[in-house]
């Protein structure tokens, strides 16, 4: 049986995950008003992503007898100076959800929950990519300076992004070997 303890944090991952696409949209939204669809695409496909990584908490939770309680989003941040400072805040969002995946493993080893370290380990390892690609991007950003075409280069790049198959709502679509 989960913990009380690990089953209400997991909810408040569900939180976070939600909350994470909902910046991603916002940071998307602010792409497209600046013509950088292709940077605009990435945070969709962002946010798709982490709509799914909700879901696999969601689902974990309900496999487990435990009830899912959603929470209240909050407001996500709809105005950056530039697009370096977007992706700063990318790269600290990232580091803020690896923390709270840590936290987690943490009071799964406490209370001996071995069923959620497989759901566990899948999500550090995604952290380790996320936290990396965000940190290559925003390198990119940094060296692209105030060149413009060296910007249009890294946004053309990252239209490249291909969405995960499926939809985040529909289980088959998400669960696969970790």
């Amino acid at each position: 049986m989960i913990s009380e303890k690990l089953a209400k944090t997991m909810n408040e991952q569900i939180k976070n995950e939600l909350e994470s696409a909902y910046l991603y949209l916002s940071m998307a939204a602010w792409f497209h008003a600046r013509s950088l669809d292709g940077m605009a695409h990435w945070m969709r496909c962002q946010a798709h992503e982490e709509t799914i990584h909700a879901m696999k908490f969601f689902d974990h939770l309900n496999d487990r007898g435990y009830p899912v309680a959603l929470q209240d989003l909050k407001q996500a941040k709809t105005d950056w100076e530039n697009p370096i400072q977007l992706w700063e805040d990318t790269l600290q969002h990232e580091r803020f959800i690896t923390s709270k995946i840590d936290d987690l493993t943490t009071i799964a080893r406490e209370a001996r929950d071995y069923a959620v370290e497989p759901l566990l380990a899948w999500f550090s390892k995604e952290q380790v990519e996320e936290e990396a690609t965000a940190a290559r991007v925003l390198e990119q950003m940094k060296m692209a300076g105030s060149d413009r075409s060296a910007l249009i280069f890294i946004d053309r790049e990252l239209g490249g992004r291909v969405f995960v198959a499926g939809s985040p709502f529909d289980p088959t679509a998400y669960n696969t070997a970790a």
